[in-house]
């Protein structure tokens, strides 16, 4: 009785486990739209983006379907970081549930979950919910639109207490 008691707390613990990492992602991305430079708003802390500022991700649509991916910013001590890598949509029934590789075969998940019809604001995280960004095609959004996509990555299960702004002009902090 004993071991079936344990096997039921395992399978409970599993599913709920499973269950709490999924995460909803947008049902439509036009890539082309979705091509272009983006702003990094915030996000949370990541080790390849440490101390970074003026950070900016350029997606280039290629005639494959793939997205080349170019990420850059700026060390605290002034240095431009970049690095390149690619994209792509793996089943092609979650259009918002992207995979991104910078170090072959190394690769992550990039899930759209938040995208404004304009294409110019987007949610970006990870079904673990240990990465997070803001993104915009400005430079700057307005306050109160960044209060609304606080909301939104709380309503999907993010952690937004250690948010960090991301500076992208020398008047933000």
């Amino acid at each position: 009785m004993k071991k079936q008691i344990c096997i039921i707390f395992f399978v409970v613990g599993f599913i709920s486990c499973k269950t709490s990492q999924e995460l909803e992602t947008v049902n439509n991305v036009d890539l082309k739209k979705y091509s272009g430079l983006w702003y990094e708003i915030a996000r949370l802390p990541n080790r390849f983006e440490k101390d970074m500022q003026f950070v900016t991700a350029k997606y280039i649509l290629q005639p494959s379907g793939d997205i080349q991916v170019i990420n850059s910013g700026i060390t605290s001590k002034g240095v431009l970081k970049s690095s390149k890598g690619r994209a792509w949509v793996p089943n092609s029934k979650y259009p918002g549930r992207l995979k991104v590789s910078f170090f072959w075969p190394f690769s992550g998940d990039y899930y759209i979950i938040y995208l404004n019809r304009e294409y110019t604001l987007a949610l970006v995280g990870s079904p673990s919910r240990k990465y997070f960004w803001i993104l915009s095609k400005n430079p700057s959004i307005d306050k109160s639109v960044y209060n609304k996509m606080l909301n939104v990555a709380i309503n999907k299960g993010f952690d937004i207490s250690k948010i960090e702004n991301t500076k992208q002009n020398l008047t933000n902090k």
